[in-house]
């Protein structure tokens, strides 16, 4: 339920306090139109070879498998190592399949590979958003915000 890249990058970093903010306004605004959750989860380097691996480590981890709907994404990113995931959960993982996991992880490497780490997280934060919401709208009388917003960094 997860797909990875490797990414090259001579410099990667990590980011700044107010592109952290932009990457939570963006998680908050495509929340805003789903039951669907997304986390942003940030490390120096993948504690195993395969970043899949990882990423669910972290995604059950921080419980993202308990939501409602089973609708929760998380995206993974190890700076140093070059790699990243996008692992989903099984609710929305079969609603988009395959190719549009693979898409998004190549829009990302696209924006990777131009070392524009933070517009490549926002645009697959806002791509997933989207594809929450046409599956996972939002219902105002029964939804909440079952996961916290902030970005998680490990070390």
């Amino acid at each position: 339920m997860a797909f990875f890249r490797r990414f090259s990058s001579s410099a990667a970093r990590y980011i700044s306090h107010s592109d952290n903010d932009r990457i939570i306004d963006a998680i908050r605004t495509a929340e805003t139109r789903t039951s669907g959750e997304v986390r942003v989860f940030f490390e120096s380097r993948c504690r195993f070879v395969n970043p899949i691996d990882r990423a669910a480590e972290v995604f059950f981890g921080l419980q993202m498998d308990r939501t409602h709907h089973r609708n929760g994404v998380l995206v993974y990113v190890a700076f140093k190592d070059r790699q990243f995931a996008i692992f989903a959960d099984e609710g929305i993982y079969r609603e988009m399949g395959t190719d549009y996991w693979n898409a998004e992880a190549g829009k990302m490497l696209s924006s990777f590979a131009k070392n524009d780490y933070v517009e490549g997280i926002i645009t697959v934060i806002h791509d997933i958003g989207e594809a929450l919401q046409s599956h996972f709208p939002y219902d105002q009388k029964g939804d909440k915000n079952e996961l916290p917003d902030d970005i998680v960094f490990g070390k």
